[in-house]
């Protein structure tokens, strides 16, 4: 499990393989120590495990083995040297829940519409940005306005829902931290919906049928 608080920003630095199965080194700021072989990794959204790792200048290099599921699904099988991934190790009993609960079981992709600079009294410390994008048709019911979403590995509050379209708004810090300031309009990111709503539309839909 994580809480969708991206705790480092990893850079691809090989790819290998085929679109069975690929495998992808990745240079991160973490103490090699501290990752097990077997360790589940998010990067950008998708729950990876660590399969080599070994200690580099400033940090650790750490591969990870991506299957055909996870590359036809999520935007990993895109991924080059060179690609910048959101990162987080996984949460441990005592960690501070920060964020909201998430799996890193991507459920789809979603698309950015629009991205526009939002001023206000937090412009002394920089724009605020707010993100437009548009999820799958058959994710869209689980997106609520205040509800919880996790973007690329990040967890994000729902501001406004419309149709298939639903807006976030990034401060400052997060877009320095993440890779939210190279998103652009046309770019895809890894989409988890909140882990209670899916479960609720389950419950619900189970019910439906209980009383048909």
């Amino acid at each position: 499990m994580f809480t969708g608080l991206v705790s480092d920003i990893g850079t691809v630095l090989s790819v290998a393989g085929d679109d069975s199965l690929r495998r992808l080194t990745i240079r991160a700021g973490y103490d090699p120590a501290g990752i097990a072989l077997g360790a589940s990794i998010a990067c950008s959204g998708p729950c990876l495990t660590a399969v080599a790792v070994e200690p580099a200048e400033g940090g650790c290099v750490f591969a990870v083995d991506a299957a055909a599921e996870t590359l036809a699904r999520t935007t990993v099988g895109r991924w080059q040297a060179g690609t910048r991934i959101n990162l987080e190790r996984s949460l441990r009993i005592g960690d501070e829940l920060g964020g909201h609960l998430v799996t890193g079981h991507v459920d789809g992709l979603a698309e950015i519409v629009a991205r526009e600079s939002v001023t206000g009294a937090d412009s002394a410390w920089g724009a605020s940005t707010r993100f437009v994008l548009r999820a799958p048709r058959d994710l869209a019911p689980f997106i609520a306005a205040k509800g919880s979403v996790c973007l690329d590995g990040t967890s994000l509050t729902v501001n406004t829902v419309e149709d298939d379209l639903f807006s976030v708004l990034l401060i400052p810090h997060t877009l320095e931290v993440t890779t939210w300031g190279e998103r652009r309009a046309g770019d895809r990111l890894n989409l988890e919906v909140d882990l209670i709503a899916r479960y609720a539309a389950r419950l619900t839909e189970a019910r439906a049928r209980a009383e048909a």
